[in-house]
Parts: structure tokens; C-alpha cells; sequence
């Protein structure tokens, strides 16, 4: 037998249909409830029951109790990592799942990516922070720099409290949809949280989908589009 992790057993949990569409349910940082789960997968809840417990054990899921309820979330940002690259190999694959159409343009646009900013205005941020030499990239070690330090704290966020975090500070996620690098970790978590926070964006409610207003979008341009500037 060969030695190493074992992939094969962490791919079969991935691979079943139903089981694929419950982990990509969880992709939007909710966590759902069995019979969520089930609809979302198009199964009976026994069934359901049985996959819950396979990817538990797999490390797939983290199950937390509230009252008489049982809640599902993925177990950790890792998780969510190979899902989004996985859903970018379906799509240079050709491989999709729904038909195209405002759903479909809406996600593409701007989405949450487990617990951050994905999409188009996702990368276009990530592309904007490190041209500005906000971000700094050398191999894998990507790195917010001093002018990236006083932008979050202009836009409201304290970075030396995220420092505190066991999470990483910044980290690359390869976007599904752009086939770039878009922004997670735990500054991409507090980016999204204050885009939400300050009513530039909200989340669909159906859907992945983050919904910026008119004056959100104006703002977020101005700060992350070709020539962003500071705020003021």
C-alpha cells in the first residue's frame, strides 16, 4: 500500500452528486440544518442523514447543536478552498450544472466564497490591493503591507486584532468563475463583514449572490477599480 494521505477516500466523499451539492449549499458560510441539506440535494432525509455522518467523519463538516436543532457548516476554510477549485476545474471543463442566466451573471459578478468576496469584484479587488503594493506576493507568502495596514484601518477594520486570530491574516483562494486569485483569510472575512456592515452589499437570500447597491458599487470602484484612490 502506498503511503501519504489518503485522496481517494476524501474524493469519493466529494464525488457523489448529493453530497456535492450539500458541501456546495455550504459554500454561501451558512450553516444549514439536515432537512436544508436534503432539499438542497433532492434526497430523502434518512439519506441525508447517512451522508451528514460520512462527511463528518471525513472532516468535511462541523456539526454544531442549538437547542433541539443540529447545524451543518464546512469544517474549515480548507475545505472551502478545494471546493472553489474544484468548481474552477468543472468550468474549464465545461462541466456545469445549472443553465446560464441572472443567477447565473449575479454570481459571476459578485459572490461569497464560504465566509469572503468572490467573483468579479472579488479579483478585481485582489488585482487592485496588490498593483497598489497593498498586498505583497513572493511564492505563497502574500503579505499586507504598511500602506495595507492604514487602507483597512480607513476603511474601519483593525488589522493587528485579525493578527491575534490563529487564522491567516491573508491568504490566495483561485476564483471558479475568473480563474484568478481572489482575497480570503481572515482580512477577506472582515472585508465582506464591512461591506455589510457600512450597506454596500447584502446577501442574496437564495442564492450565493452579493448584491451591491448603487452607492456601494460607486464606492467600492473608487477604491478598488484600475485607479482607486484612498478613501477620505
Amino acid at each position: 500500500m502506498k503511503e501519504g494521505p489518503d485522496i481517494a477516500h476524501i474524493a469519493a466523499l466529494i464525488g457523489d452528486p448529493a453530497r456535492a451539492n450539500m458541501l456546495t449549499a455550504l459554500m454561501s458560510g451558512k450553516a444549514l440544518t439536515a432537512t436544508e441539506l436534503a432539499q438542497e440535494a433532492g434526497v430523502t432525509l434518512q439519506t441525508t442523514s447517512s451522508h451528514l455522518a460520512k462527511m463528518s467523519d471525513g472532516g468535511l463538516l462541523r456539526l454544531r447543536k442549538q437547542g433541539r436543532h443540529k447545524y451543518f457548516s464546512l469544517a474549515s476554510d480548507d475545505v472551502a478552498k478545494v471546493l472553489e477549485a474544484l468548481m474552477g476545474l468543472a468550468a474549464g471543463s465545461g462541466h456545469s450544472r445549472t443553465r446560464t442566466g441572472p443567477k447565473d451573471q449575479a454570481l459571476r459578478k459578485a459572490r461569497v466564497c464560504y465566509n469572503h468576496l468572490a467573483g468579479d469584484m472579488g479579483t478585481r479587488m485582489y488585482d487592485s490591493l496588490v498593483g497598489k503594493k497593498h498586498l505583497t506576493l513572493k511564492g505563497d507568502d502574500l503579505r499586507l503591507t504598511a500602506s495595507g495596514v492604514d487602507l483597512m484601518s480607513q476603511l474601519g477594520i483593525d488589522v493587528s486584532g485579525l493578527q491575534l486570530n490563529r487564522a491567516p491574516l491573508c491568504r490566495e483562494c483561485l476564483d471558479w468563475s475568473e480563474r484568478k486569485s481572489h482575497l480570503a483569510g481572515s482580512l477577506g472575512r472582515a472585508l465582506l463583514r464591512q461591506f455589510e456592515d457600512l450597506d454596500w452589499a447584502k446577501r442574496d437570500k437564495m442564492s450565493r449572490a452579493i448584491l451591491f447597491s448603487k452607492t456601494g458599487e460607486a464606492r467600492f470602484r473608487e477604491l478598488f477599480g484600475p485607479f482607486g484612490k484612498q478613501l477620505n
